[in-house]
């Protein structure tokens, strides 16, 4: 045991663990101490007395209702601890379309493979497909932590002789992170009120016994995709699935035969009850044709293009009124700002992906208080809203108003010579009336010579017709001219 390595990845997994936490409450105390506390616990895991101290308990309302246990600082660290060692060799045994806790593979990846499947299996909208969706009853409540436990040492097993860790200290901290209950040791946040709507299928509380994760740790959702990973195999190898993937509990099928999809359903029901011990929830069996449409982590997928669900717009909508409330009330510090504009960039980097164009415009230009605009602005085509900064830092508008009202006068020039520009428009605007005016008085002019010539050639050729007929009677008398002219003759001669 190279207790060297164990130190360092300890650090490893502390520094892993406080990205994007560091200003926690848990944190920040554990940062006081830190090269001490993280000896001590190296000392722990060692000396085989580990144990995980009280977490947190708590409801939380958004996306779903549903109760969460927040382990204790400490023993995240250990979570990451882990997860370093064993996450590569776990994923060699995924499929590719397990979505859940890995690394390029969340969400949207899932819902651009569901798109993909359904473009696939119709031959890009041409022919008939049918998509299934289902869903499994209680999920983490109802995993079995022996049945986890055999299932992730099995995998580990195949692996162990090509470990770079240590494998029994792995196994040791294993078992202790999946046996553990933490309702037996937690502190409660909130009121007893918010669990009286929870369903017992989603507390831990009323789990069975040696069932039930907490949700909240990384290695819950680990543990997660590992405990179906062999009905993922079923799915794809014994059914014959080409287009199936999984989030966690949420499970989608495409195939271009009803009946087909219809037939597997009581298989997967069997197989998962059997093998698994979990209940396929039976009010949450989708199947239809894929015109009709399918929601799917987050996003209605429908033919060429993806919509985001109402819930995620009405979040936004919540999300903007909660902040513009704050800003009617007073000015918001620097600290409000930025909280401002992560939560609104947040929502629309989930925008960005689906057809939202017009639901961006309405929350930035309508429904975001007007007062913001001292603060932030608009970047690109209302995908990223940006705070307004001078030189380093942030700076509220009363530093930055010298430049506004500089900015102003500017404009302010700008238009009175635009003003200028339209006076010179105007008046060239009037000269052209008035040379369209005398276009028009020639052109009538043109007309009425044209009128004028009209009447000369009908007087010429009136003319030529009395020419005409003055010559055909030249002609008609010609023939006596001639014989009078022969009786002139004859008395000279």
């Amino acid at each position: 045991m190279n207790e060297t390595k164990i130190l360092e990845d300890l650090f490893a997994a502390y520094y892993t663990a406080r990205s994007n936490k560091r200003n926690t409450r848990n944190a920040l105390l554990f940062e006081v101490e830190m090269e001490a506390k993280i000896f001590e616990l190296f000392n722990e895991i060692i000396e085989r007395r580990y144990k995980p101290v009280a977490g947190i308990c708590f409801v939380v309302s958004r996306p779903v209702k549903r109760e969460v246990f927040a382990a204790d600082f400490r023993d995240r660290v250990i979570h990451h601890f882990l997860c370093n060692y064993i996450v590569p060799i776990f994923e060699r045994h995924f499929i590719n379309d397990t979505y859940s806790c890995r690394k390029g593979k969340g969400t949207l990846y899932g819902v651009k493979r569901a798109d993909e499947f359904i473009r696939r299996c119709s031959a890009d909208y041409t022919r008939d497909c049918y998509v299934l969706k289902l869903d499994i009853k209680g999920y983490f409540m109802s995993m079995n932590r022996r049945l986890l436990c055999e299932k992730v040492m099995a995998i580990l097993e195949e692996h162990k002789q090509e470990c770079r860790f240590d494998y029994e200290l792995v196994e040791y901290l294993l078992k202790i992170v999946i046996f553990n209950d933490p309702t037996k040791n937690c502190k409660i946040r909130g009121r007893s009120s918010d669990w009286s709507d929870l369903p017992r299928s989603k507390s831990l509380f009323y789990a069975r016994e040696d069932c039930g994760l907490p949700i909240g740790n990384l290695t819950s959702q680990l543990f997660g995709n590992v405990y179906l990973n062999d009905f993922d195999h079923f799915v794809k190898d014994e059914l014959g699935m080409e287009y199936y993937g999984r989030y966690v509990d949420d499970m989608i099928f495409v195939h271009e035969s009803r009946e087909r999809l219809t037939e597997i359903i009581p298989v997967i029901r069997e197989y998962l009850s059997g093998r698994n011990e979990l209940i396929l929830h039976p009010n949450k069996i989708y199947l239809q044709h894929y015109t009709k449409g399918v929601a799917f982590l987050g996003a209605y997928i429908l033919p060429h293009r993806r919509y985001i669900l109402n819930r995620t717009k009405g979040n936004f909508y919540a999300c903007m009124s909660s902040f513009n409330r704050l800003i009617a009330e007073r000015d918001p510090l620097p600290s409000e700002v930025a909280a401002f504009v992560s939560s609104v960039n947040s929502y629309l980097g989930i925008l960005l992906h689906c057809s939202t164009y017009k639901i961006r415009r309405k929350l930035l230009l309508e429904q975001m208080h007007p007062f913001w605009w001292r603060y932030v602005y608009i970047r690109g085509s209302m995908k990223k809203v940006v705070a307004i900064s001078v030189s380093k830092g942030f700076k509220p508008l009363v530093y930055i108003r010298p430049y506004i009202r500089r900015d102003c006068e500017h404009v302010g020039r700008s238009c009175r010579n635009v003003f200028k520009v339209c006076g010179h428009v105007g008046r060239s605007w009037q000269n052209v009336f008035k040379v369209r005016e005398h276009v028009r008085r020639s052109c009538r002019n043109v007309f009425k010579v044209r009128e004028h010539v009209r009447r000369s050639w009908r007087n010429v050729f009136k003319v030529r017709e009395h020419v005409g007929r003055s010559w055909r009677r030249a002609y008609a008398i010609r023939p006596y001219i001639r014989r009078d002219c022969g009786y002139v003759r004859k008395p000279c001669l």
